[in-house]
């Protein structure tokens, strides 16, 4: 008996931006349609693309075009960097209506609105090791607690006590909203305002979470005033040169240390957690530290 023919190979199917820039290129001519990027981040029902200002009159149709090869609910088009102390995004829908979004990451439900608040998915490792990093009955201060991206992890892994100080109030009734989804309102006390002004217990902190960005250095000194005498843990999160990120890191996060009236406890960490614009990476420095007495 003859064996049958094998069976033809499947097709693989094209890439999503490969199939907008079919679209586009139908709209624009191939060599417009090339400019456009292929990258886009999707948080939950919501996409942010990025487009270059020659592709401006064509916004709405690339919008549409990604809103259906996906299967999002709405895209937005990132304008620009975030703005100022609040982290606002820079934003304008493309495509459908509501912004508001919700991710589940490692088993955290993270709820918050995606045209007015950050949400970086390049974080996400750190927002993991938040919780893997923090002990059981510990007290935890997040001085940029955001929708609750350390707070949330820390109470979960069991710390005693968690202070999320957010000066963002869309943040902050995120922030509240994701405690109680998430099961952990009754551990986790939500300071809004700022949190060089806010009340904190002072000297009682054994971990403080400093995750701002370009720079945390400046509030090194406020997060030395809430550590334990004996000392306690500050997470600084600040930009450096990529060539030399990490030793560049550590040795501004010591020098903001010592210029605060602080010591380090033992040998810094350190780690790269994501690039930030042409040459600059992101690092978060870990470093047991207390005041000189």
């Amino acid at each position: 008996m003859p064996m049958p023919p094998d069976p033809a190979p499947r097709r693989r199917p094209s890439p999503p931006a490969e199939r907008v820039r079919a679209h586009l290129e139908a709209l624009a001519g191939p060599t417009l349609a090339q400019t456009m990027p292929a990258g886009y981040q999707r948080v939950g029902r919501v996409l942010l693309v990025r487009l270059p200002g020659a592709l401006g009159p064509y916004a709405r149709e690339i919008g549409a075009a990604w809103q259906k090869e996906l299967g999002v609910e709405t895209v937005l088009r990132v304008l620009g960097p975030v703005e100022g102390e609040l982290r606002i995004p820079q934003v304008e829908r493309i495509a459908g209506e509501a912004t508001e979004t919700e991710v589940l990451e490692h088993g955290v439900r993270w709820r918050f609105d995606a045209a007015r608040l950050m949400f970086a998915a390049g974080n996400r490792v750190e927002r993991v090791r938040a919780g893997r990093l923090v002990r059981p009955g510990e007290t935890v201060i997040d001085l940029f607690a955001g929708i609750g991206y350390f707070a949330i992890p820390a109470a979960r892994a069991g710390a005693g006590r968690v202070i999320a100080v957010e000066k963002n109030p869309v943040a902050a009734r995120y922030l509240r909203e994701n405690l109680g989804t998430n099961g952990v309102a009754s551990t986790v006390e939500v300071q809004e305002g700022d949190n060089r002004a806010v009340p904190l217990p002072l000297g009682a902190a054994d971990r403080v979470f400093l995750g701002y960005l370009p720079s945390a250095l400046p509030w090194v000194p406020r997060a030395l005033t809430l550590v334990s005498p004996e000392g306690g843990w500050l997470h600084v999160h600040t930009v450096a040169d990529a060539r030399d990120a990490v030793p560049a890191a550590t040795r501004a996060v010591l020098a903001a240390l010592q210029d605060a009236g602080g010591t380090s406890l033992g040998t810094p960490s350190a780690r790269e957690v994501k690039p930030y614009g042409p040459g600059r990476t992101h690092v978060v420095v870990d470093v047991r530290a207390r005041p000189v007495p």
